[in-house]
């Protein structure tokens, strides 16, 4: 049987960052809370970037990354049409081309037998 991961609530992982600004040393503070310093010190630096964005809960991603994430699939999914685009208008060119050359050459071989 597998060792399942723990989950800590929003307020939790906040008492834990405030007891670490209130001068109480890392070492102190994973001890009581037992889990390492170096998850405490993620989440003072979670807390100090996002601010009351962090810690969103289980599950749930944030906002910003989920609009990086559809955009960059917008981005990969334009960038597929255009090669396909880019293909289908380079078949035209060729096609018109052939069609140009075999044209000028029908036109002149009649025009040489009169």
């Amino acid at each position: 049987m597998g060792l399942s991961r723990r989950k800590f609530t929003r307020e939790f992982k906040e008492s834990a960052v405030r007891r670490l600004e209130l001068g109480a040393s890392v070492g102190e503070v994973s001890r009581a809370c037992e889990v390492s310093a170096k998850m405490l010190c993620r989440w003072r630096e979670e807390l100090r970037q996002l601010g009351a964005k962090a810690f969103p809960g289980p599950g749930q991603r944030r906002e910003e990354a989920d609009r990086l994430a559809l955009l960059e699939r917008k981005v990969g999914q334009q960038a597929v049409e255009i090669d396909f685009l880019r293909g289908c208008l380079q078949h035209v060119e060729e096609q018109r081309r052939l069609q140009a050359l075999t044209t000028r050459g029908s036109s002149i071989r009649t025009s040489r037998s009169k």
